[in-house]
């Protein structure tokens, strides 16, 4: 037997010395993936949830992202258009007030001026007929605004749809400042406003019956650009209320 053993060559050896350590190590490293095959096995699903909630989730968000941004460019075209709207209603509130007198304004426009007679009073007549009247300066101003003017001031008060143009004792009162002659009516309106004022025969007839029949002084000019300055005094109405929404037109039968 020991003769056996010794007749083995040495490189069997060897080899049989190999595959046994290469048999141990195959087992080895057998038996330690089994648990890693059981960890990952065991770990993987709870993985997988998690990642497809992360993923639910940013969908989510996406989507939301998405409805704000719709949101927001829907108020922003709603502000564009209410932009509009307020820039409509400044311009109408502009215009309105100009046509109220309270913004003052420059342009093209005449002066027209109104003195006394300087002719001595003559036999039966009266000395008031040869002074200016509140009459002959509601006839120039009624008279311009025929020929176009667009806004007129009295001896620096600006004519409004509410102004009274009346006389008190020797002066003439216009809104509430008592004026006294000459009469300065300043209008502005286009560039042809004189000769349109000239051609009126209303105002033909005003320079008939005083200038040529007592010698009231009319005299024009017609500056580069005239000023007319804003209503000074007070717009409330006392007595004046609104007419309630779906009421009928004053002087219209209930029958229609």
């Amino acid at each position: 037997m020991l003769a056996r053993i010794r007749m083995i060559p040495s490189w069997q050896l060897t080899l049989g010395v190999a595959l046994l350590a290469l048999g141990f190590l195959v087992a080895a490293q057998l038996a330690s993936e089994t648990p890693r095959v059981r960890y990952t096995t065991q770990e993987r699903s709870p993985l997988i949830e998690t990642a497809t909630g992360l993923q639910t989730q940013q969908d989510e968000l996406k989507a939301r992202i998405l409805e704000l941004r719709a949101g927001i460019g829907q108020l922003e075209q709603a502000g564009q258009g209410s932009a509009s709207l307020v820039g409509l209603l400044n311009d109408q509130l502009q215009e309105a007030r100009i046509a109220a007198g309270l913004i003052p304004l420059t342009g093209s426009g005449i002066v027209l001026q109104l003195e006394d007679s300087l002719r001595p009073v003559g036999d039966g007549a009266s000395q008031a007929d040869y002074l200016v009247t509140a009459l002959d300066i509601r006839t120039a101003v009624e008279q311009l605004w025929l020929a176009g003017a667009e806004a007129i001031a009295v001896n620096g008060e600006r004519v409004t749809p509410s102004t009274a143009i009346i006389d008190i004792g020797s002066s003439v009162l216009v809104n509430s400042a008592y004026l006294a002659p000459p009469f300065r009516i300043t209008a502005l309106g286009p560039d042809d406003l004189y000769t349109r004022l000239s051609s009126s025969p209303g105002f033909v007839d005003l320079v008939r019956a005083r200038a040529d029949t007592y010698g009231i002084r009319l005299s024009f000019a017609e500056p580069e650009h005239v000023d007319i300055p804003a209503f000074a005094g007070t717009i409330t109405l006392r007595y004046a209320r609104p007419l309630p929404s779906g009421s009928p037109e004053p002087g219209a039968s209930p029958g229609g």
